[in-house]
């Protein structure tokens, strides 16, 4: 037998691949996994079968179009699944870019796993969620610290949702003062995530982008020209998409307030700010996090995430509904707020979440956030240095100290051997890496995006780098075996690009999908 190489940090890895259909196509007209149990006759005669009971209104006319599928079958095509999939506790995952994955502790699964908290239902008389209540209370007293803002919503069910939520309080900010029609602008950079300006156009307004000056950072003097009694906003990331920290971003701020704008930040990621800066001190009006990036709750792609929205004192009665309050010795949710958006979705956030991020920052403690924050900065710097080092890598704009992310640039490798930025996120799945390239416009040209959190050790940035040096050494040695990519892992390349541009071609449900392929049945 082979003795394994532990000096060598490239792994020999190898993903299971199965031809897995999707569960739908596994359905066997009969099969069943359970067998509901009837109500026994004691129970028929004392209360009812506990079907006939329910309005004729509220029963389906048709049975669910289900699979239907044996036990042994669902947890064989399960497994298989999961055999396939990475995940943040599987590997070591700093490519993940803006989406940031990191640790979550196990104890804190615990807590949120608790029947306690499943059993929780929204409607609950708020006598009986007092602990669930006062949790979110904290949660918002230590985001308010964290930050500087003086009343947080946790209703967002993410980013994008509460910078929505903020383009929304902006505009009726200037409409109880009798401005809306008149400012119609709000300013951001090409530098920020596209959903800034996409939520700004979503709620009417006319988006102002603004451009790198000659030392890449977003030109203060276009800001001054562009600035005006139209401008109804300025919304931000910093550090903004691309990595980079403005550290005279109060002076746009300050620009821009001066005007009678409203200014909001984008602290999806604060990985390398907690305990060092504040949005307040910064000059800003709004803020969010993602708790699911910042506060070590689960990414859950999209699912049950938290944009955690704060805002100054002026901008309370504007929060969506409703918020915890404390009154005398209990808790309680005030859904009277005088020029309240509404709500953004049902409901008032996540609790399993809130509870996990509350969990997260009291194991920590202020002096524990900033370590954070500086072993962020300390892990980020290394993999910068040490990125820079392999051939054909750069970091275009700012040099020097990042902070958070960097999206850096393969442009010179592809010169010189051909290989693109997406084959090498295929090669790196080969090594159970998973890699985030950038989402667009590419303002960097062959980008990739990395982003070391707290939660990897110096051993784990090496075993990225040594992968990533690996894949480099053969795109300029053997550059056909990058881009016949991947050979170990379940992924495969996509070759019917047109799929993802063609909406006809789209299908998010197995019902979706069957009416799309008989209806190109029909047609051809």
């Amino acid at each position: 037998m082979k003795a394994i190489n532990r000096d060598h940090k490239v792994r020999n890895f190898h993903q299971a691949k199965w031809d897995e259909p999707i569960i739908f196509e596994l359905h066997q007209e009969g099969e069943r996994g359970i067998i509901p149990p009837t109500a026994e006759q004691e129970v028929v005669e004392s209360i009812g079968d506990g079907v006939s009971v329910i309005p004729n209104a509220l029963k389906r006319k048709s049975k669910p179009e289900l699979p239907e599928i044996t036990q042994n079958r669902v947890l064989r095509h399960y497994l298989r699944l999961s055999q396939e999939t990475l995940g943040a506790a599987f590997n070591v995952e700093v490519g993940q870019g803006t989406c940031t994955m990191k640790y979550s502790p196990k104890i804190n699964e615990v807590f949120a796993s608790s029947h306690k908290m499943t059993a929780l239902h929204p409607k609950q008389d708020e006598e009986t969620v007092q602990g669930m209540l006062e949790v979110t209370h904290n949660l918002d007293l230590y985001m308010r610290e964290i930050s500087g803002m003086d009343n947080f919503s946790f209703q967002p069910g993410s980013g994008t949702q509460a910078l929505f939520a903020m383009a929304s309080i902006v505009r009726a900010y200037h409409e109880a003062n009798g401005e809306a029609d008149q400012r119609d602008e709000i300013i951001t950079t090409i530098f920020s995530h596209p959903a800034q300006a996409a939520t700004a156009a979503v709620k009417g307004y006319k988006v102002i982008t603004l451009y790198p000056d000659a030392d890449g950072f977003p030109d203060i003097e276009k800001l001054k020209e562009v600035v005006s009694d139209k401008t109804a906003g300025f919304v931000v990331a910093n550090p903004e998409d691309t990595g980079i920290y403005n550290s005279r971003i109060k002076e746009f701020t300050k620009i821009v307030r001066e005007a009678g704008g409203i200014c909001y930040y984008d602290q999806a990621n604060a990985n390398g700010l907690l305990g060092i800066t504040r949005a307040k001190e910064a000059g800003f009006d709004m803020c969010f996090f993602n708790l699911h990036k910042t506060f070590s709750t689960p990414h859950a792609s999209g699912g049950p995430a938290a944009g955690a929205l704060g805002v100054t004192e002026r901008l309370k009665s504007f929060l969506p509904g409703p918020i915890v309050e404390k009154d005398g010795n209990r808790y309680k949710l005030n859904d009277d707020l005088d020029h309240s958006i509404g709500k953004v979705r049902s409901y008032h956030g996540v609790p399993q979440n809130i509870l996990r991020a509350y969990a997260w920052i009291r194991a920590l403690g202020a002096d524990g956030l900033k370590d954070v924050a500086e072993t962020a900065v300390l892990n980020n710097n290394y993999l910068y240095h040490q990125i820079l080092k392999i051939k054909g890598a750069s970091a275009p704009y700012i040099k020097g100290k990042r902070l958070e992310q960097v999206r850096y640039s393969w442009e010179q490798l592809t010169e010189d051997t051909g290989i693109t930025t997406d084959d090498i996120s295929r090669r790196m799945a080969d090594f159970a890496h998973q890699y985030w390239t950038s989402h667009h416009p590419f303002v960097v040209p062959q980008p990739f995006t990395l982003e070391p959190t707290e939660s990897y050790s110096k051993a784990d940035l090496d075993e990225y780098i040594a992968s990533l040096t690996h894949i480099v050494n053969e795109a300029y040695t053997d550059p056909e075996k990058v881009k016949n990519a991947p050979y170990n892992s379940s992924i495969h390349p996509v070759v019917e690009h047109d799929r993802f541009e063609d909406p006809e071609k789209w299908a998010i449900t197995w019902r979706a999908y069957l009416k799309k392929t008989k209806r190109s049945e029909v047609t051809s």
